[in-house]
């Protein structure tokens, strides 16, 4: 692989000005000491899990795209069925990361890096977080891999990170996008890359961000916008999934931000449980106010009509489990095969 080449086809990311040393000097969610650690876990459910999921994309070939787009298109519309084969590439290099950790097997490894450089040296950040949501899990496999794995795509990750922190939070928030859950993603990216990037001022800005989100979409009771518009838990997962994980990500580099803006997040997830453990039901989607909930129904997109899945909510309640005891026992209740988070389960285990 020409890494230097990738290096100059990853400056396009960003502006010149976030050209002066850009490589990240932190890590998104996972501490390097316990990336380093995984090697002497002891077998286990999970560990198999993580490493079945490993075995079956370990010959994938890269399907890095300059340029996704999944939000407000139905499957063979557009780019979509391209983009979201693409977008697989990110789970896998994030798994592929994991086995080389926990086997210490260069094959792994390098099947991670060969998608990772793939990535970074094609895509140009579009800033639509519905599109790029996923790229959480790359940063989880550079947490992973192992400093030496990274050798000549530094820069390029780190121009990659500006663009997701600096770049989201210069570009201003428009209609209901601003407070719902596409903001929720756009939060999680730019501060799982504020952290990677260890800047303290980005970190800061981040904060901010997240906390604004949360007084904007939820409710006083715990329900949030999108349920509102949506009326359909589903994208009350969607809202919980991305802001969870930037509450644990904060607590991951020792910062507590489990009860910002009176503990809206909290009060989020103890609204969303009873429909996760099955107690109360939901038929999904019947009052949407918005209109491409209905086209996808109508298109027989699974999940648009019907009761509402608890499976859905396994990793919502998973990352609850883990910034409060309250939701332990629905956390540990649902983790049952086939380990859907394994990895979470290994490298951010419940206490």
């Amino acid at each position: 692989m020409r890494w230097a080449a990738l290096a100059v086809v990853a400056a396009l990311l960003v502006t010149p000005a976030l050209a002066a040393d850009p490589r990240p000097r932190g890590y998104a969610l996972i501490p390097p000491d316990t990336a380093a650690a995984l090697s002497s876990l002891a077998a286990s459910p999970a560990r198999a899990a993580a490493l079945r999921a490993a075995d079956r994309v370990a010959t994938r070939s890269p399907h890095a795209m300059a340029r996704v787009h999944v939000e407000g298109t139905l499957p063979g519309q557009g780019i979509y069925d391209q983009s979201a084969e693409a977008l697989r590439d990110l789970p896998a290099a994030r798994d592929l990361a994991l086995a080389s950790r926990l086997t210490g097997d260069a094959r792994y490894a390098e099947a991670s890096v060969r998608l990772m450089a793939a990535w970074i040296g094609t895509y140009q950040v579009a800033f639509n977080p519905i599109d790029e949501t996923g790229f959480d899990m790359l940063m989880v496999a550079w947490d992973l891999l192992a400093p030496g794995r990274r050798a000549g795509l530094e820069e390029g990750y780190g121009r990659m990170l500006h663009a997701f922190a600096r770049g989201y939070l210069d570009r201003p928030l428009k209609g209901g996008t601003a407070v719902n859950n596409w903001n929720s993603h756009r939060v999680k990216l730019i501060v799982l890359a504020a952290f990677a990037l260890e800047d303290p001022a980005l970190i800061a800005e981040a904060r901010a961000a997240y906390v604004a989100q949360l007084r904007a979409n939820i409710r006083a009771d715990g329900s949030t916008i999108d349920f509102e518009l949506r009326d359909a838990i589903h994208y009350v997962v969607f809202d919980m999934e991305p802001l969870a994980t930037v509450a644990l990500a904060a607590r991951q580099h020792g910062q507590d931000w489990v009860g910002e803006a009176d503990g809206a997040l909290i009060r989020a997830l103890a609204w969303l449980e009873p429909y996760a453990i099955g107690s109360r039901t939901h038929v999904e989607f019947a009052n949407t106010r918005i209109t491409f909930d209905r086209t996808r129904r109508d298109a027989g997109v699974k999940g648009f009509e019907g009761m509402f899945d608890p499976k859905k909510a396994r990793t919502a309640m998973a990352l609850a489990g883990r910034l409060d005891p309250r939701f332990v026992g629905t956390a540990r209740a649902m983790r049952t095969e086939p380990w859907q988070d394994a990895w979470l389960e290994l490298l951010i285990p419940i206490r």
